[in-house]
């Protein structure tokens, strides 16, 4: 009997030797770690959206593939204004923005002014809040009869339509967006190499000229990379101009094409796939407009350019555009806040009286919205670290094949709008039922915490990304060496040196997850489910619920606000942290 067991060991062991090793791999944990989840981004990302482009190109009657769909689509005359409309508001949102943006971080890195640090800090803060929550605000001081225009009518008898129409969405969105712009740009800027502007100088080119010749070119890196997340965001947007009331763009015809007829509508799926797209493409061109242009600088850091001191005209024409500029982008939080504790705001600069009971309204009928908020940003965020986490070790510490590929299918929610993965995630998940219930997965809560997962893992997995960079191998390797396991050494080495970016990556994830509006609102089945943007949205519709949908908004604040500063936080004190130890 053992001699027979003996011999069919060696048999199945002469067997195992003759079979090639890709067929039967010998896989780690960190194997099947990235084998799920690749298999969880296929089933969560790449199956919805091409769902979507599958439905796109095929014939609703028999389901045979056709461009047909297209044809009709440019052939009706409201596709073919939403289409150009949205090109047009991208594309004057970057004029926009960049009028903005280029004021404050010329005049904040090009010259010795007092209090530049100030004013950078509070250039940034339009990006706490989502251009929808500030949308209502902003009509009722730049409309047609909002502050503004109700004071130069009295004034000097003109009026301006700052928010009529496409108007309204581009300010709006220039406002928000022009962050992006103002951050690249600046870096830019302190990194150019100042003997190249010195040698420039010594040539005879000054004042414009200098500008336009050499410094805004060599600028030209961050300044692209700013003009093409704010055209790809404003492009992709859904909750500013349904609040705005203009449906005739690409977003929205999406969303009321899938909401008002249903999911088996092509219209819906056409137009996300030029969403996405759109998406790619701005990325695309960006890539080209760069390519074979030298931006290189002499030295490292480059220096930056050479500060000089304002003579008092050009000081007082600077600090009156930067007051100017500043004015305008925290408007909105300033009307949000007004909006939030006033009691009626019509037809007048200033709100009638102000109360608390706007509070006390939010309080009672957003607390289901709050708790949603909490419960679905935090499985998202914490399944966002935990992949991040995951994905970020197999790319720089394993040889795994196709590890690349998880990173670049990971990020590729950045290109996927909001509005297209509830879409494809309605088409997808419409005929599966949950189980026990038989209620539509679509529909079950945990897939709108699943999308926000989705939406938001980029940001996590940079932040992890970024925190293992700054752990040293040997650190691993001597683990190791001492008889440490793999998974030991991961838990025991590896994640405690990370905690500053896991936690940065949480936070962040959580709070742009929590103001999420353009996936949301395409899978919230009931009131029951739905989240605080959704809770804002509902609001901000009727004249009378616009009170406490800014008191709900200026909670969204808060919380991104206290996500983005924390976040801050804990990233500086990591490399301190890391800093002094090296130091020891």
């Amino acid at each position: 009997m053992s001699s027979s067991s003996s011999s069919s060991g060696a048999q199945a062991a002469g067997l195992t030797d003759r079979v090639p090793n890709w067929l039967v791999p010998n896989l780690s944990g960190l194997h099947v770690a990235a084998v799920l989840i690749a298999l969880l981004l296929i089933g969560l990302l790449l199956v919805p959206v091409a769902q979507v482009m599958i439905v796109a190109f095929q014939d609703p009657a028999t389901g045979a593939a056709t461009l047909q769909n297209f044809v009709d689509f440019f052939g009706t005359s409201l596709f073919r204004e939403s289409f150009w409309n949205s090109f047009y508001v991208s594309a004057m949102s970057v004029v926009v923005a960049t009028a903005i943006a280029l004021p404050l971080a010329y005049i904040t890195t090009r010259f010795h002014f007092s209090g530049s640090i100030l004013i950078q800090s509070l250039g940034f803060i339009p990006l706490i809040m989502p251009p929808f929550v500030g949308a209502v605000a902003m009509q009722l001081i730049f409309g047609r009869n909002g502050t503004v225009n109700l004071l130069l009518r009295d004034w000097f008898g003109i009026s301006i339509p700052f928010m009529e129409g496409l108007n309204g969405v581009i300010l709006v969105q220039s406002i928000h967006y022009f962050p992006f712009i103002l951050i690249n740009l600046s870096a830019s800027l302190r990194n150019i190499d100042r003997s190249m502007e010195e040698a420039a100088q010594n040539l005879g080119s000054h004042g414009m000229r200098l500008f336009r010749r050499i410094v805004f070119p060599l600028a030209m890196p961050g300044y692209i990379a700013g003009a093409a997340l704010v055209f790809i965001k404003v492009f992709d947007d859904l909750g500013t101009p349904l609040l705005l009331n203009v449906n005739n763009m690409l977003a929205p015809q999406a969303f009321l094409r899938i909401s008002s007829i249903g999911i088996s509508d092509p219209m819906g799926y056409v137009i996300s796939v030029i969403l996405v797209v759109f998406s790619i493409l701005s990325l695309w061109a960006s890539f080209l407009f760069m390519r074979g242009k030298d931006y290189a600088t002499v030295q490292k850091g480059g220096g930056g350019m050479a500060k000089r001191s304002l003579k008092p005209l050009e000081k007082t024409l600077a600090y009156g555009t930067v007051i100017l500029i500043l004015l305008v982008v925290l408007s909105p939080h300033l009307g949000l806040l007004l909006l939030s504790f006033g009691t009626i705001w019509s037809f007048a600069p200033l709100p009638d009286g102000y109360t608390l009971q706007n509070y006390i309204t939010m309080w009672e009928g957003s607390k289901t919205f709050i708790l949603n908020t909490v419960l679905y940003a935090g499985i998202a965020a914490t399944l966002d670290v935990i992949i991040g986490t995951a994905i970020a070790y197999i790319v720089l510490r394993t040889g795994i094949f196709g590890r690349k590929a998880l990173d670049y299918l990971a990020t590729a929610a950045l290109a996927v709008p909001g509005v297209v993965l509830g879409i494809g995630y309605l088409r997808t998940f419409h005929q599966i039922d949950v189980p026990f219930t038989g209620e539509p997965m679509a529909s079950w809560w945990v897939i709108i915490a699943l999308a926000l997962m989705i939406r938001r893992l980029p940001y996590a997995l940079r932040a992890c990304t970024a925190a293992l960079q700054q752990v040293s191998l040997a650190l691993e390797e001597a683990a190791e060496s001492l008889g440490a396991t793999k998974r030991r050494t991961i838990q025991k080495v590896v994640i405690p040196l990370m905690t500053g970016g896991i936690l940065a990556g949480f936070v962040t994830s959580f709070a742009t997850a929590a103001v999420e509006l353009s996936a949301t609102i395409m899978l919230v089945s009931s009131n029951n489910d739905a989240p605080l943007a959704y809770g804002i949205y509902l609001f901000m519709q009727t004249p009378s619920g616009r009170g406490a949908g800014a008191a709900l908004g200026i909670v969204a604040v808060i919380v991104v606000a206290i996500g983005t500063i924390a976040s801050q936080i804990i990233i500086e004190r990591d490399k301190k942290l890391k800093a002094s130890g090296d130091a020891h």
